[in-house]
């Protein structure tokens, strides 16, 4: 068999995106095989550069959201530099870029402008609040998006200040949900032969992913608060303190509970009236939850897990960032623990890629480039230039 076809080959995207929503987005891309051209501030770069951890001095922040893609560096406050972007626009599938809404414009390069000379190009915007309403001006970054998405107010425990979730979570949503965008204006593209403008922004993607609990106040005008760890509508759905540590148990339908009540040998439960269905559980979930806990904090983690999973009771060990990094299922199995050969660094792992494919491999495919490493190959290549021409480019600041 010869090597595994890459999902998106022969798309090419221009990422002129910076720091986290935009960049991971265009990396799951690159991992799909497309051909990522990261296009950066000359000198400076992308601020992510600059962040850490570090290692030998470069920014693995930076390695794993931008393996695998080519960087460029053209000023576009030159008009030399945003006349060669705007011949590397006629060249690319689709264009990502999370600026303030009004910045494109500004420079002149609006998506209309863009469209005029490439029809067929996917523009995908992210922004804090999208490209058009009244708070389209107002900067927006993850813990906005969270905020206003409604999502701190919804997490933390009752007695607890609002609390943002441990991962920039708006700014992974909103990734996600361009780079569905983007792979939909793709497929629409094969019929049309048109590209089109994609507006997500972090605070929808927020509000979107609140599932149902928008639904309660539509339907009962009721406004969700902090509960902790415990879910909504099923008990016990819950984190409960083991002699060592903490675990879940998901226990989502009355059957399970059955199972739950024959293995843990708590007998008594399956006649207490408090507890006999779903719903009941639900109103009296704090005396079942001491119940379980007392009967828990008398067991290991590991023998809890062993025994509830044997019976098919849903449950498992709360890891850290270690023990979730190690764990032969998640890092080997699903190889969500992955390695590339990083320049000036050698092995350097990275997580990898949950998207897994029958026929293709959507992972890393290849390093994270050094500033402008790509600029003199891509201007050749891509518009044709000669070395004299990048050479008087440099001379006069526009890459």
């Amino acid at each position: 068999m010869g090597p595994e076809p890459d999902a998106l080959l022969g798309i090419r995207v221009l990422d002129m995106s910076r720091v986290l929503a935009g960049p991971y987005c265009a990396m799951l891309l690159a991992d799909m095989g497309a051909e990522v051209i990261k296009l950066e501030i000359p000198v400076q770069g992308d601020d992510s550069r600059q962040f850490p951890p570090f290692k030998n001095g470069v920014s693995l922040y930076y390695v794993n959201l931008n393996r695998g893609k080519k960087s460029i560096t053209i000023n576009l406050k030159n008009e030399e530099g945003k006349r060669i972007f705007l011949e590397l626009v006629k060249q690319v599938d689709v264009l990502i870029e999370n600026f303030s809404p009004g910045t494109m414009e500004r420079l002149d390069l609006s998506y209309d402008k863009l469209k005029s000379i490439n029809p067929r190009l996917v523009y995908a915007a992210i922004s804090g609040f999208g490209q058009t309403g009244p708070y389209r001006n107002r900067p927006g970054y993850d813990i906005i998006g969270q905020a206003m998405g409604g999502l701190l107010s919804v997490t933390g425990w009752p007695d607890s200040p609002p609390t943002r979730s441990g991962t920039a979570i708006g700014d992974v949503l909103s990734s996600l949900f361009c780079c569905i965008g983007i792979l939909s204006a793709l497929k629409i593209r094969e019929n049309t032969g048109r590209g089109q403008l994609i507006d997500v922004s972090l605070v929808d993607s927020v509000y979107a992913a609140l599932e149902n609990l928008p639904q309660r106040f539509f339907v009962d005008g009721v406004i969700p608060g902090r509960i902790g760890n415990r879910y909504e509508f099923i008990y016990p759905y819950d984190t409960f303190l083991a002699k060592d540590g903490w675990v879940v148990i998901g226990i989502a339908n009355d059957a399970i509970w059955e199972r739950f009540i024959e293995c843990s040998g708590l007998k008594h439960l399956s006649n207490d009236e408090r507890f006999l269905s779903n719903p009941n559980r639900v109103k009296h979930h704090g005396a079942l939850k001491k119940e379980i806990e007392s009967w828990a904090l008398q067991r290991d983690k590991a023998a809890i897990i062993e025994l509830l999973t044997r019976y098919r009771v849903p449950a498992c060990p709360i890891y850290d960032i270690s023990e979730a990094s190690k764990d032969q299922h998640i890092a080997i199995a699903r190889k969500m623990v992955v390695e590339i050969e990083q320049p000036n660094l050698g092995k350097t792992i990275l997580q990898g890629n949950p998207i897994k494919m029958s026929e293709t491999n959507p992972n890393p495919r290849g390093y994270a480039p050094a500033l402008g490493e790509h600029t003199e190959e891509i201007l050749l290549r891509l518009l044709g230039l000669s070395l004299n021409d990048v050479s008087r480019l440099k001379m006069d600041d526009a890459i």
